[in-house]
């Protein structure tokens, strides 16, 4: 199996560790516009050869598109496109965006949807680049597949088998209803990152004392803020709607928090506080 993934970061690097080292791809095969990124893949051994988009896509038996997914939504259709001409039969191109809805819309009635598996492997660190990339990031996770009836049977075999070896678990989902599942597990932690961040940096001048007192509850919490730009300008865009609803939602609970402590009222804050305690019998 020669495998081509375009987009050497966090989780195709990821990707290309553990599937070359658990033998289900033989060649890597990688496509980075950024030459440092891409020497530093090279140096790294995330990929064999890193090569033009047309030429990996020409000598790979799956395509893995492992980029923001602003960039995907342009890519996937090109991709496909590819397939369309002799010599291509039986590839499979992938992605792996945190978003879902807009870019199924997109090749919805290209010729060669079959070809195409949508999917988003739920893992990841507040990292980026080739030198984010670690091996066993996905071992227990789960990998969403979107809209897989509108994927070939057997492209969707193919693909279950390669993240089996990553030790994922399949979880198959409409692709509308996965974008509304991630604003609220995702995309709002990182917005309520981002602005925490923002409001502590506001307020503390002396950046030293943000270190000097910064306790574990406030690195574990405002860790996503480090998260890149890149990524995540696409998504909170594509999934607009879907993220101002988690954000009009988290916004009433602050004003309940809010107004319980302003008037010192200690009841509303436990019950508050008792109510939130109760996610604790969903993540252990």
């Amino acid at each position: 199996m020669i495998v081509g993934i375009i987009g050497l970061g966090l989780i195709g690097g990821s990707m290309a560790i553990d599937l070359k080292r658990r033998g289900f791809a033989q060649t890597i095969l990688g496509v980075e516009n950024d030459p440092v990124n891409s020497e530093a893949a090279l140096k790294m051994g995330l990929a064999d050869e890193v090569l033009p988009l047309e030429d990996c896509v020409r000598r790979s038996d799956i395509i893995v598109v492992a980029v923001p997914v602003g960039a995907a939504v342009k890519m996937l259709p090109m991709i496909l496109d590819m397939f369309t001409q002799e010599g291509y039969e039986g590839k499979i191109v992938i992605d792996t965006c945190s978003t879902k809805s807009q870019i199924v819309r997109s090749v919805h009635y290209h010729p060669m949807r079959g070809r195409y598996v949508a999917t988003h492997p739920m893992a990841g660190t507040e990292y980026s680049g080739p030198w984010a990339a670690m091996p066993n990031l996905f071992d227990g996770r789960a990998c969403i597949f979107a809209n897989s009836e509108e994927s070939s049977p057997q492209a969707v075999k193919v693909v279950e088998e390669m993240y089996d070896v990553l030790n994922m678990r399949p979880i198959f989902m409409n692709a509308d209803s996965h974008d509304v599942h991630t604003a609220y597990v995702s995309h709002i932690s990182h917005v309520t990152s981002f602005a925490l961040a923002l409001t502590v940096l506001d307020k503390e001048q002396d950046e030293k004392h943000i270190f000097d007192l910064a306790s574990g509850g406030f690195s574990s919490t405002v860790r996503l803020a480090k998260s890149s730009s890149d990524m995540w300008v696409p998504i909170l865009t594509q999934n607009r709607d879907n993220v101002l609803h988690v954000i009009d939602t988290y916004l009433d609970k602050m004003k309940e928090f809010r107004e319980a402590i302003a008037n010192y009222d200690e009841e509303k804050i436990r019950d508050l506080i008792h109510e939130a305690n109760r996610i604790k019998k969903i993540l252990r």
